[in-house]
């Protein structure tokens, strides 16, 4: 049997940047890691020969956390491109192009997105990132879903599907009917406001040369021998004294562990004895939304010749919204889209071939005939991923917020979980798995004895 301080289960951001704190602590660590590669939801792989993001990808300006990281390994960005006009479909299905920050839409329509981003705004100030259930109205607003209340404030059909779009589709990769809105002001206000969400230069600014996992993979270099892959956990025999962490090859006794993976696989392992009754619970409320991610790449980036940015979006398209995401250097031209949630239900009942035509077909809504014959095309499926089965983040369901949510960050016995799904700032973001790594590592040399 094995023996260190701390075994940290999953090679994510979250677990490399938890072990790194350890290891310069000068505590011996053993990250665990289920799958055949390092990175969680950080994915860089070619794809017929071209260079793709499969996971996440951007890094924005409050991301410190991240922007700090990037600085200590060595690695640099480079800004999305964004010149020229953007694309709004309404409901007519026209192509409308236009620059600024509000679509053209009617003047009654701008005129209520513009007040109900001011309320939002208001709201999320109101609202404590790092504990939201303390909202004085906490209750009331996780108990009525961010849909319901956005028909509440206003008749404006279009402007409660574009509002639900920036939280919904693009973010929870859920219908804004199956959340509340204090989980819509908790993922607004992990941004900073609602209004950082709705603009896609500040919240989708930078890449990094050569792709995001290269975070976790510097770190996981760093770590050496103390990072091991194809070793899913089965079972934690736990006490309050330590554990015992075992997969099917190896036993590792620590005096601390650190789970390191998304909730909804937590109940993936055993625990002796049982987990307490309402954590198991809490396991249960919490779920991952579903999003199709779409590479297509092109001979060339025909749309900036056309006077495009590339960013478009539409809650009436398919294709909800999606941007230039050529890669630095290349003289290819990429489109990334996005296709969450019930849209993304109905494609998956589809043959991969039919699928494809609809999304295309979709991205040619926007950019024109030239979007149908792509060189490079690929679909990024993370609900299809053994070990993550969803994206971007868990969220829990109506009322799980204000029972469960401070529970979440407790430990239990000699475990702390922790991932992006549980970060204040930054949550669904790398930025938020960084954050969560380093405060858990903080816990966990609080909590073992000095030497």
């Amino acid at each position: 049997m094995l023996e260190r301080d701390v075994v940290i289960i999953g090679a994510g951001a979250t677990g490399l940047t938890a072990a790194t704190q350890l290891k310069a602590a000068g505590k011996s660590v053993l990250v665990l890691e289920a799958r055949d590669r390092v990175g969680g939801r950080l994915w860089t792989n070619a794809i017929d020969g071209q260079m793709f993001e499969i996971g996440g990808q951007w890094v924005s300006p409050d991301q410190t956390a991240l922007i700090d990281t990037l600085a200590e390994l060595g690695l640099d960005t480079y800004s999305r491109y964004r010149e020229g006009e953007s694309v709004y479909i309404g409901p007519d299905g026209e192509p409308k192009r236009f620059t600024g920050d509000i679509f053209p839409a009617s003047e009654e329509t701008k005129a209520e997105i513009e007040r109900l981003i001011e309320v939002l705004d208001g709201l999320v100030a109101e609202t404590d990132v790092a504990a939201p259930w303390t909202h004085p109205r906490a209750a009331e607003f996780d108990h009525i879903s961010f849909r319901r209340w956005l028909e509440d404030q206003t008749p404006d059909t279009e402007a409660v599907e574009n509002i639900s779009l920036f939280i919904a589709d693009a973010m929870l990769t859920k219908p804004s009917h199956a959340f509340s809105l204090l989980q819509a002001l908790l993922m607004a206000a992990s941004a900073g406001s609602f209004t950082h969400l709705v603009d896609a230069d500040f919240i989708l600014d930078k890449r990094v040369v050569g792709g995001l996992q290269q975070v976790p993979l510097t770190l996981a270099a760093q770590l050496g021998d103390d990072v091991l892959l194809n070793q899913p956990v089965t079972t934690i025999e736990w006490g309050e004294d330590g554990a015992v962490v075992r997969t099917a090859t190896l036993e590792v006794a620590a005096a601390q562990v650190i789970v390191a993976v998304p909730p909804n696989l937590y109940s993936r392992i055993d625990y002796v004895p049982a987990l307490p009754r309402l954590r198991q619970q809490q396991f249960q409320h919490q779920s991952l939304g579903l999003v199709i991610k779409v590479h297509a790449t092109y001979e060339t980036p025909f749309w900036r010749e056309d006077g495009l940015s590339a960013t478009a979006f539409s809650p009436y398209q398919i294709v909800h919204e999606a941007y230039d995401n050529t890669n630095h250097g290349e003289t290819q031209g990429t489109l990334v889209g996005f296709v969450s949630d019930e849209k993304a239900d109905a494609l998956f009942k589809l043959s991969a071939a039919e699928r494809k035509d609809r999304i295309l077909a979709s991205l040619a809504a926007y950019y024109g005939p030239a979007a149908l014959s792509p060189v490079v095309y690929y679909e990024s499926d993370w609900a299809a991923e053994e070990w993550t089965q969803g994206a971007y983040a868990a969220s829990f369901d109506l009322g799980g917020l204000t029972r469960y949510g401070a529970m979440q960050l407790e430990p239990i016995g000699p475990m702390r979980f922790g991932s992006s799904d549980l970060a204040a700032e930054g949550y669904q973001h790398v930025d938020g798995a960084i954050r969560v790594g380093k405060r858990l590592a903080a816990e966990v040399l609080a909590a073992l004895p000095t030497a």
